[in-house]
């Protein structure tokens, strides 16, 4: 099985050299040239020595031309190199900027259920460290491994043309050293792979306790994120340590076998320089033999090295398909319907749906939205509030029933154009990296300056954005501490009043923002919401007293349904909620 799927990553990392196989030709020939012309140099020394003869018995101008030409060449080789170096950076970088865009659009196009099921410290690890750790891999894989290869090969040819014996001396103790980079190879894959999966789990320790930093240090939580990241940073020691040693074995074991390779040449050769007749060599092919048998033994230690990076890098390289191969989103069917300026009527039909098969969240869940109405959710913690939401924006898909918008089923709508429908602000802020004309232009990016402001001052953030040190110009961040929490979310808001879609979701939209400030964006929200389908998760039920109909729900289920006054008068569960917010006001007074 493990075979197979290493089969499955090589072939997807040739679809990828694929694109680029005129550079591959290039850099394969340049390779071929720089070898030969390597190997063509000890010919020529060999010659040189060849021509000292004896005492006052020297070619001196015979040598001075030879190593004139072996300069020449050697400069040559160097130049060769070093423009097949930069290609094989071209097609390496190239190759792993095609897997992180590959990496980054598939995150785009994954469903919310595998962002929420899987941390975010992970799949930051997959796109960013297991990339690198590829790259790594595959630069050493184009710059040693195929010069390694045709070294080996050449210089078998050029031995066999020198003398046919002594070469059998080195194709016979060979597979010795093939024999024990195979065995060692096959066994730090599955170590590297465990590498890869421990890092990642320390990214996600990492990138979890400093994203909430606050919280870790409000509760004195330090000693256990410490002995958490300590436990994950012991089990990467261990098995980094493991990889690191199984895969430094393969250099002195074949450096063993190549040391006996130039031993048995060495004194196989010496023999036959002794000799007479067929077999016989001068000293100059001797050491132009031992030099071909030196440069034959090195490529096998580089390329055991590059098999080990190869193993590394194909760990990494599998972890990052894992995440491309995931299923996407399920697509638009072709030809699906257009959304375009929707009226707002919004159907539930026996809606059901589940995280998680066994355990039931909405069942049965009917409701009938006519256009402009203002829906307002409540109900405690857990009950489905936000769930439903999700459903009506389309990230999660209904198990049962149907939801339809101005008649078409969600399903056969685009997510695009049923998303673009909709104008959502969440209790939970997000800011992007750059200026706050930005962020509040993400909805309308062609919107003018003037339209920015008055989406501003709708939301009552002109006043905090002007006191920033350059204004609408000032760029900010998700991580920064520039911005209260407060002001993010009135930049949330300021999106929502530029864009005036047709239908709001609003899910506890205000829940940052101080009670004074909050009053004023609930009247801005109360012209918003005018002829708007609208959707409100509150918890403070103060604010959804206007709503045309509350829905109260428990369970997953809607118990109750009616305007302000109708659910007080019924006495029931909405009546409990709302009378213990007050009750809890009057014992803190």
């Amino acid at each position: 099985m493990k075979k197979k799927f290493q089969k499955s990553t090589v072939k997807k990392v040739l679809s990828y050299i694929k694109k680029y196989r005129f550079l591959l030709v290039l850099s394969l020939l340049l390779a071929l040239a720089t070898v030969a012309a390597t190997l063509y140099i000890p010919i020529i020394i060999g010659d040189a020595i060849d021509l000292i003869i004896g005492k006052n018995n020297v070619d001196f101008d015979g040598i001075f031309s030879l190593l004139l030409r072996a300069v020449i060449i050697a400069v040559a080789t160097a130049l060769l190199q070093w423009i097949m170096n930069n290609i094989n950076n071209v097609i390496t970088y190239n190759v792993v900027r095609d897997v992180r865009n590959d990496a980054f659009s598939k995150i785009e196009k994954l469903p919310l259920g595998y962002i929420d099921s899987h941390s975010y410290g992970e799949t930051v690890s997959r796109v960013i460290a297991d990339t690198d750790q590829f790259a790594d891999g595959l630069l050493m894989g184009f710059t040693q491994f195929f010069t390694g290869v045709m070294t080996i090969l050449g210089t078998l040819v050029f031995m066999l043309a020198i003398n046919a014996k002594i070469t059998l001396v080195v194709v016979v103790l060979t597979p010795l050293s093939l024999i024990v980079a195979s065995f060692i190879a096959k066994n730090t894959y599955n170590m590297f792979h465990i590498q890869s999966k421990t890092r990642a789990e320390q990214t996600a320790v990492v990138d979890e306790t400093i994203s909430n930093l606050k919280v870790v240090k409000a509760f004195s939580h330090e000693e256990k994120s410490i002995a958490d990241f300590d436990e994950v940073n012991e089990r990467l020691k261990k098995c980094s340590v493991k990889a690191i040693f199984f895969s430094s074995l393969v250099n002195p074991s074949t450096r063993f076998i190549n040391a006996l390779v130039y031993s048995g040449v060495a004194l196989a050769g010496a023999f036959a320089a002794l000799g007479s007749g067929g077999g016989a060599i001068t000293v100059g092919a001797l050491f132009c033999f031992l030099n071909y048998a030196n440069q034959y033994a090195k490529p096998f230690n580089e390329i055991s090295g590059v098999v080990t990076e190869l193993q590394n890098a194909l760990a990494c390289a599998s972890r990052i398909f894992e995440l491309t191969d995931e299923q996407a989103e399920i697509p638009d069917f072709q030809g699906a319907h257009v959304l375009c300026d929707a009226d707002g009527n919004v159907k539930l039909d026996d809606v059901s749906f589940s995280y998680v098969p066994e355990r039931k969240l909405i069942e049965h869940l009917s409701l009938d939205v006519r256009p402009g109405m203002r829906i307002a959710i409540v109900g405690p913690t857990g009950c489905g509030k936000t769930t439903l939401i999700n459903l009506l924006m389309r990230f999660y898909d209904v198990c049962g029933g149907s939801i339809s918008v101005d008649g078409y089923n969600i399903k056969d709508l685009t997510r695009h154009s049923l998303r673009k429908n909709y104008g959502m602000v969440l209790q939970e802020t997000w800011i992007k990296s750059g200026t706050v004309r930005e962020n509040i232009a993400m909805g309308r990016p062609d919107a003018t300056d003037e339209e920015i402001i008055e989406a501003a001052k709708a939301s009552h953030a002109h006043g905090f954005i002007k006191r920033l040190p350059n204004g609408y110009d000032t760029v900010i961040s998700e991580e920064e501490n520039s911005l209260s929490q407060g002001q993010k979310q009135l930049l949330c808001i300021s999106r929502v009043m530029l864009c005036l879609p047709p239908m709001l979701i609003l899910d506890e939209a205000t829940s940052s923002i101080d009670t004074r400030t909050e009053e004023k964006i609930q009247e801005a929200f109360a012209r918003l919401m005018r002829g708007r389908t609208s959707f409100i998760v509150a918890h403070r039920l103060s604010t959804i007293r206007e709503a045309d109909l509350i829905l109260v729900m428990k369970d997953g289920k809607v118990i109750e349904q009616g305007n302000h006054e109708q659910l007080l008068k019924n006495n029931g569960f909405y009546s409990v909620l709302y009378n213990s917010q007050f009750e809890n006001k009057e014992d803190l007074s």
